[in-house]
C-alpha cells in the first residue's frame, strides 16, 4: 500500500509540473504583434501607428522584450510611400526609436502601382518588400504572432 500512495503523490507531482510549465514557458517568449494596414485612410494608419506606440510603451515599462511587425498592402501601402505617405515622418521617428519595427511592403500591390500609375513608385527606406503582405500575415500568425486589424 505505501508502494501505491507514493506512486500516486508521485504522479500527483509529476502532473503538477506539467500543468505549471506552459504558463512559464509562454512568459519566456518575446512577445510579437503583426498589425495590418490595408486602407488608404489617414486616420486608420495613425490608429496603426497609436497602437505600435501603446504596445511599445507597455512592454518597454514591463521590460519585456516586443516585435512588432506592420504589413500594408492594397491602398494600405501607400503608408510607406515616400511620395505620399501622410504619416512618413512620425513613422520615420518610430522606427528610429523601435529597432523591433518591422515595415513590411506587399511587392503585389507595389507592381500593380506601378502598371496603374506607368512609373516607378519610391517606397520610404524604411521599409521592407515582402512578395505579398496577406501571405505575409498567414506566416506570422501561423507562427503564433498575435494580430490586429485597427
Amino acid at each position: 500500500m505505501k508502494i501505491l500512495t507514493r506512486w500516486m503523490m508521485l504522479a500527483f507531482a509529476v502532473a503538477v509540473l506539467f500543468i505549471a510549465t506552459p504558463p512559464a514557458m509562454a512568459e519566456a517568449l518575446p512577445h510579437r504583434l503583426v498589425i495590418q494596414v490595408d486602407s488608404n485612410d489617414s486616420a486608420l494608419m495613425t490608429l496603426a501607428l497609436n497602437n505600435i506606440t501603446n504596445v511599445a510603451e507597455y512592454y518597454q515599462r514591463a521590460g519585456e522584450e516586443v516585435q512588432i511587425e506592420l504589413v500594408a498592402f492594397g491602398p494600405g501601402l501607400h503608408m510607406l510611400r515616400e511620395d505620399n505617405s501622410p504619416v512618413k515622418e512620425r513613422l520615420r521617428k518610430l522606427k528610429a526609436t523601435l529597432p523591433n519595427l518591422t515595415l513590411s511592403a506587399c511587392e503585389h500591390t507595389l507592381n500593380g502601382m506601378k502598371r496603374n500609375e506607368g512609373r516607378e513608385i519610391p517606397l520610404m527606406a524604411e521599409a521592407v518588400p515582402v512578395p505579398s503582405g496577406v501571405v505575409r500575415l498567414m506566416h506570422l500568425q501561423e507562427q503564433g504572432w498575435s494580430y490586429i486589424r485597427p
